[in-house]
């Protein structure tokens, strides 16, 4: 989406179905875990018997059934190699 940004909101139910927007790309996808870039950072999905439901671009929209051990947000890197080790 140019010039716009996507909110990103995500709903768990019961452990069981996850309903998230904002989502702009799934990064993987198996039945233990869900990778995907949000607007808040990389959202790692943990669980079992992890299903992708719904996976719409308008909106970044994105359901997931099964059960849901953990929800992981990775921050973004920032600088390369160099600029960590030159601080």
């Amino acid at each position: 989406m140019a010039g716009a940004e996507m909110i990103h909101d995500l709903t768990l139910r019961g452990r069981q179905k996850l309903t998230m927007t904002g989502v702009s790309e799934v990064l993987s996808f198996e039945d233990t875990s869900v990778v995907l870039r949000t607007e808040m950072g990389t959202l790692v999905v943990q669980g079992s018997n992890l299903q992708l439901k719904t996976l719409s671009t308008d909106g970044g929209q994105v359901a997931v059934e099964g059960t849901v051990a953990a929800l992981i947000y990775e921050e973004p890197r920032q600088g390369g190699w160099l600029r960590r080790l030159l601080g």
